[in-house]
């Protein structure tokens, strides 16, 4: 064979290597679901909570081993980044600290890097503008004046600016919730990103006369208002964001219906959500800095029961690829994500 054609032979086959498709390469991380957010997901009422969250060094996010995300049926392991009182500036990605602990969204980062993250579920903005926890406070001391008429007509007037406030908040979060992934090497369609509300603590279907000793000190008005009210527009205030972030969104609103703290009246073991609670091991582990909220950090937050069950709903919705569905009580009793 003449050497240029030799040559020739040689140039092509070499290219034709090249170019050939090559087998993608497997990806042999273990797989992950990844929580972010505040109290709500963080487990906060369930209890069993993660050794250094507990109070030690004034760490309070009390990341429990019972959370929603720990009881899901998604992924090879389950991370739990959520805090209790974190807000969305601690999700996201800017250079905050809450109880110790720094932006969740970075940490996210080396998670997503070490496993195949599936799903990121996100449950946050309670603790923006809306202040749930500092409103629930205020909603107590009106039941102990006899002469008010309670705090729904204050709060029917300010609300809806206060959850107007907190949407562009939560976009924010939920952006950097996006960039953290894309800084981890993920495209956008290669896992879910999941945006969850709230399920309600609060009902008027309490004892009439003995609600208030029992654990519940609300006037029934303000109960009903926060069942009927608040909590359906916060869930339609964090819809829209999940429509505008173009993220899927889960309806936790009546995940909890009667099943609230105190529908049971004098049995609170068929109740999903904490009554006044007061937990005395926030002393042993976060001695005198546990005096004051610390020791009632537990009320009125979804108990271990309801983890469990909003853990099959998220498994569920995530598992049905739907874009937005509702966590509701099916006939056996049993949480549900019905699209």
């Amino acid at each position: 064979m003449p050497l240029h054609r030799w040559k020739i032979g040689l140039v092509s086959a070499l290219v034709g290597a090249l170019v050939m498709p090559t087998q993608a390469v497997a990806d042999t991380r273990p797989t992950a679901v990844v929580s972010l957010g505040d109290s709500a997901m963080s487990g906060e009422g369930a209890g069993d909570y993660e050794p250094g969250t507990r109070g030690e060094n004034g760490n309070w996010c009390h990341r429990s081993t019972r959370s929603m995300i720990h009881r899901t049926q998604l992924a090879d392991r389950t991370f739990n980044l959520a805090c209790s009182g974190a807000d969305s500036a601690n999700v996201s990605l800017a250079d905050t600290t809450h109880y110790t602990e720094g932006s969740q969204a970075k940490r996210l980062i080396d998670i997503a890097k070490l496993n195949r993250v599936t799903t990121v579920v996100v449950q946050v903005g309670a603790n923006d503008e809306p202040a749930f926890a500092d409103t629930v406070v205020s909603c107590i001391k009106e039941w102990f004046n006899p002469f008010s008429p309670g705090c729904a007509p204050r709060l029917r007037q300010q609300w809806p600016a206060r959850l107007v406030a907190m949407a562009p908040r939560v976009e924010t979060a939920l952006a950097d919730v996006r960039s953290a992934m894309r800084q981890a090497g993920y495209a956008d369609s290669s896992y879910a990103l999941v945006l969850t509300s709230y399920a309600s603590p609060l009902t008027e279907k309490m004892d009439p006369l003995l609600h208030g000793p029992q654990g519940c000190p609300f006037k029934l008005a303000d109960g009903k208002y926060g069942r009927t009210e608040a909590v359906p527009q916060f869930n339609e205030a964090l819809r829209g964001v999940a429509s505008r972030a173009g993220v899927r969104f889960l309806d936790f609103s009546r995940a909890t219906e009667n099943r609230e703290a105190c529908s049971g009246g004098g049995d609170a073991s068929r109740e999903w959500q904490r009554r006044v609670t007061v937990d005395p091991y926030a002393l042993v582990f976060g001695g005198l800095d546990a005096v004051g909220i610390h020791l009632a950090q537990e009320s009125f937050h979804p108990n271990a029961a309801a983890h469990a069950q909003l853990g099959g709903c998220i498994t569920q919705f995530v598992r049905s690829g739907s874009g937005s569905a509702r966590c509701l009580a099916g006939s056996d009793g049993n949480l549900t994500a019905v699209s």
